[in-house]
C-alpha cells in the first residue's frame, strides 16, 4: 500500500489539471468532501436508494475532475482490500433469516445488510477521499486545514509524517539497491529473509534519519507548528458548489421521510 501511493509516484496527480473542480478553493474542496463523508456514515443502514443518488453525484464530480481512473482504482482496490478484512466481520452478525450455518458461524438477512451498507459507505467515502488527494497538492492541502481552523498542531503532524514517508522510502530504496549487488535477492528464501531483517533495519536507520531531519529544520528557524499563507478568498462558484452538496446530501436523506 505504501510503495502503490508514495513510491515511484506522486500523491497529486492530477492537480495540474484545469477543471471546474480544480476552480474551487482548496478549503471548499475540503468542506464539500467531508459534508459528503459525514452524510454517507451517518446514514443508517439499509438506505439503499439514498447511497445510490450520492455514488451518482460522486460518478459526476469524477467525470467533471477528469481524475486519472486508472490511478484512482488501484489505490481504491488496495485501500478497499486492507478495509475488507474487518469489513468481513460484520457478515457474521445474529438477527434476520438464517441464510447458512455452519457451526457457531452463521449468515442472516441482517449481517449482509450491513455488510452491504458498511461497505458502501467506506467506498464512497474513500472514492471521495482519493479524489481530493489526487487532485490538491498536499502542501495546499495542509494550508487549506490551516484555513479552515485544523489545529495547528494537528497539521503539522499530519505534514510531518508526509514528509517522513519520503525519508522512509528513500532508506528502503537505498537497502533494496544494496541486497540486489550483493545477489541477496535471486532466492525466494533469503528474498524473504532479507525483506524481514530489512524491515527492523529499516525503522532504526529512518528514526535516525529523521532526528538529523528535526535538527536541520530546527536550526532553519521550525517552532514545530506550520506557517501559513493566505489562502484565495471563496468565490459564488465555491459558495453554489457547497451548497449543491449541501442540497444533495438532503437529497439522499429525504429520500426515506415519507
Amino acid at each position: 500500500m505504501l510503495l502503490l501511493h508514495i513510491g515511484g509516484v506522486r500523491l497529486d496527480v492530477d492537480s495540474h489539471k484545469q477543471t471546474s473542480w480544480h476552480d474551487l478553493t482548496p478549503q471548499i474542496r475540503i468542506s464539500c468532501v467531508l459534508l459528503m463523508v459525514l452524510a454517507i456514515a451517518l446514514t443508517p443502514n439499509g438506505r439503499w436508494w439514498t447511497w445510490a443518488i450520492y455514488g451518482v453525484g460522486i460518478l459526476g464530480v469524477l467525470l467533471a475532475s477528469r481524475v486519472t481512473f486508472s490511478v484512482l482504482l488501484k489505490r481504491f482496490a488496495v485501500e478497499l482490500s486492507f478495509v475488507g478484512v474487518i469489513l468481513l466481520g460484520t457478515l457474521f452478525r445474529d438477527g434476520g433469516e438464517v441464510l447458512w450455518q455452519w457451526g457457531w458461524l452463521r449468515i442472516t438477512t441482517t449481517g449482509l445488510t450491513v455488510l452491504g451498507s458498511v461497505t458502501l459507505k467506506a467506498g464512497l467515502s474513500l472514492l471521495l477521499l482519493n479524489l481530493l488527494v489526487l487532485t490538491t497538492p498536499i502542501p495546499v492541502l495542509l494550508q487549506a486545514l490551516g484555513a479552515l481552523r485544523v489545529p495547528p498542531l494537528l497539521v503539522a503532524i499530519l505534514a510531518s509524517m508526509y514528509r517522513y514517508i519520503g525519508v522512509l522510502i528513500e532508506e528502503f530504496n537505498s537497502m533494496q539497491r544494496a541486497a540486489v549487488s550483493r545477489n541477496l535477492m535471486s532466492n525466494r528464501r533469503w528474498h524473504r529473509l532479507v525483506i524481514g531483517n530489512a524491515i527492523g533495519a529499516l525503522f532504526i536507520r529512518t528514526y535516525e534519519r529523521g532526528e538529523r531531519v528535526h535538527y536541520a529544520m530546527l536550526s532553519r528557524g521550525y517552532d514545530g507548528l506550520p506557517h501559513l499563507r493566505k489562502m484565495p478568498k471563496n468565490q459564488r462558484r465555491d459558495i453554489l458548489a457547497l451548497t449543491s452538496t449541501a442540497l444533495l446530501a438532503l437529497l439522499g436523506q429525504a429520500v426515506y421521510l415519507k
